[in-house]
């Protein structure tokens, strides 16, 4: 068997580095898997204004530099390795990756959760210059102005109405002909004087040159389009968690979301889930990194249970 590390942590967004710092702080020999770069989704927004201690705010890709860079300074390996598939059964954990395999005595999962795409064109091109995935995070641009927000579930109904209270006009585009959130959002958004519905419709363009301008949406039943000019648009159709490689190694939910509670701990021994990938009322980059901090806690209490063992 290959280098064991005490702790493994899977994922280098905001949670995962979290735990890195926290565990290699700790004297725990770590290392960090990561598929493609530091920050996670976190990376790929502009500037964010919710994070405490940067009082002008902070571009994601720097901020997740930084937190790599925290975690490094204390001793941890960042590995840039995709892991596809684990064996969490015995004490001695495994990860494969196309690199090799990683072994752990405490495992962290932190691999995160990646928003649906509306999956039409130019949509990934003007991701943060005008297509949005968290209204909280990228709301504020919006003050005064037009938006759409694309979705009809739980998450868009609370996105819809709190970019009401930011922008002059919010359309909410639908592909049903009523929301399907619940009544706790439903009834209060509908209320609102700034809030226009396009029922039984989806978005099948967006209009832009070096900015977006607006969208062109399609009457699911009729088939006929219509332009909706706009600044900004809010895609909120549900989030798909980075569990696939996970198979039945832990329990997740019916969404494919590790079940796991403030204690981040799973139903298995030694592992831990933190981040967006666990079960959650609230996906920030504020929680994500207490629930690092919180599985290393933990992992801490396991590492001396089981001292002589592992």
């Amino acid at each position: 068997m290959d280098h064991i590390y005490d702790i493994l942590i899977i994922g280098g967004g905001p949670a995962g580095y979290t735990a890195a710092l926290y565990s290699a702080r700790a004297g725990f020999d770590t290392v960090l898997l990561e598929r493609i770069a530091a920050g996670g989704q976190m990376a790929l927004t502009g500037d964010i204004d919710n994070y405490p201690g940067f009082d002008e705010g902070i571009d994601g890709f720097t901020l997740g530099m930084k937190m790599q860079q925290g975690a490094e300074r204390f001793g941890a390996k960042t590995e840039y390795a995709e892991v596809t598939a684990v064996d969490l059964s015995g004490k001695i954990k495994k990860a494969e990756t196309i690199s090799g395999d990683f072994y752990g005595k405490a495992v962290i999962l932190s691999t995160g959760a990646n928003p649906r795409e509306l999956c039409i064109p130019r949509e990934r091109e003007f991701t943060g210059k005008g297509v949005h995935y968290c209204a909280h995070c990228d709301g504020r641009f919006y003050k005064g102005k037009t938006v759409v927000v694309v979705g009809g579930g739980n998450s868009a109904a609370s996105d819809a109405l709190y970019l009401s209270r930011l922008a002059k006009q919010v359309y909410v585009v639908h592909r049903r002909d009523k929301l399907r959130a619940a009544k706790i959002y439903h009834d209060p958004l509908l209320k609102v004087e700034n809030v226009k519905f396009f029922w039984d419709s989806t978005v099948s363009e967006l209009i832009a040159d070096n900015k977006l301008t607006g969208i062109l949406i399609k009457d699911v039943k009729t088939g006929s389009i219509t332009k909706l000019p706009c600044d900004g648009v809010f895609v909120s159709i549900g989030r798909k968690p980075a569990t696939d490689f996970l198979a039945n190694a832990v329990e997740l939910d019916p969404q494919g979301y590790i079940v796991a509670g403030e204690s981040t701990r799973t139903n298995i021994e030694g592992v831990y889930a933190v981040g967006d990938v666990r079960t959650k009322p609230l996906r920030q980059i504020v929680t994500a990194v207490s629930d690092g901090a919180v599985a290393v806690h933990y992992a801490e209490e396991y590492l001396a249970g089981n001292e002589g063992n592992l």
